[in-house]
């Protein structure tokens, strides 16, 4: 089989096909998430195209942002992660595809913090082994939320 050119280096057609699978909605984390949300009460929009990035969860009642992000593709750990890469397969495919995501998170964080929303970023394994502790996360930042807004007087 001939390799398929890519942006970024090539990538066999094996590759393809596995890539091609990997879902950028409705993943096991996320749903995960939104379960956890939804049985403590909390509803939310999911990949809420209203917003920049589309979130994958959105709890526009506090204009909260939620991103599930898996640790390969969004670069958790990158110093320690790069090296490794440069010395597997495809490094020039590889780095710069993981970087441009990394570069495009910061991007989208930015445009909504511009539009007032909180931004929450969530690692995958956080959301497998530690969904209460994610749940602790976002309920607190709503209860900060909601004591700066009584502190600027807007729920007087």
């Amino acid at each position: 089989m001939g390799k398929e050119p890519r942006f970024h280096g090539e990538v066999s057609e094996k590759s393809h096909i596995i890539m091609s699978h990997i879902r950028d909605k409705d993943t096991s984390i996320e749903k995960i998430l939104r379960k956890a949300l939804w049985s403590n009460g909390y509803r939310y929009r999911k990949n809420y195209a209203n917003l920049p990035g589309k979130p994958d969860i959105a709890l526009t009642k506090y204009k909260i942002a939620i991103f599930c992000d898996s640790e390969f593709f969004h670069g958790k750990d990158w110093e320690v992660m790069k090296p490794r890469l440069q010395k597997g397969k495809n490094p020039d495919y590889w780095i710069p595809k993981i970087e441009r995501n990394m570069e495009r998170d910061l991007q989208k964080d930015k445009e909504l913090l511009f539009l007032g929303w909180t931004v929450i970023h969530f690692w995958g394994k956080d959301i497998t082994k530690k969904t209460d502790e994610c749940i602790k996360v976002i309920e607190e930042t709503i209860f900060d939320l909601q004591m700066e807004n009584t502190d600027n007087g807007l729920f007087d």
